[in-house]
């Protein structure tokens, strides 16, 4: 049968329930963040891990497209820039004084190029960076 003993236990239960649940521990709670930022810090470095063997594997592929795709990228953002900065308006100026050419240039859209260029850019600086700061860390 319910008695009052049990009565007592189990709303003596249900009171430490409620105050751990409103007033937790600080120490565990302390605890778990730590153990989900060391979970959330190794997952992060797996996946940089995988990512660097991918990149290893893509470099050391037999296909050109493959293992060259990142430089033809920056090939074409550095060639669509020196054509858009130099070529162009020397060549426009090159035909309409010396040949009095009126007629238009074919031209590359600047906000593309520069956005494709200013990427590699920012991507090799903030490997630059890494690459730093991971040898004076050692």
């Amino acid at each position: 049968m319910f008695g009052i003993d049990d009565a007592i236990a189990n709303s003596a239960n249900l009171i430490n329930t409620v105050v751990e649940r409103v007033w937790p521990d600080a120490t565990e709670v302390e605890k778990a963040k730590l153990e989900q930022l060391s979970k959330n810090i190794e997952n992060e470095y797996n996946l940089k891990l995988e990512q660097i063997k991918v990149n290893a594997i893509e470099a050391q592929s037999p296909n050109w497209f493959t293992s060259n795709w990142r430089p033809f990228i920056g090939w074409i953002g550095g060639f669509s820039l020196a054509y858009s900065a130099i070529l162009e308006p020397i060549m426009r100026f090159v035909a309409r004084v010396q040949f009095d050419y009126t007629g238009e240039f074919p031209a590359i859209n600047d906000d593309i190029t520069l956005q494709i260029v200013l990427g590699m850019l920012g991507l090799g600086a903030m490997r630059s960076f890494d690459k730093v700061n991971n040898t004076v860390k050692k």
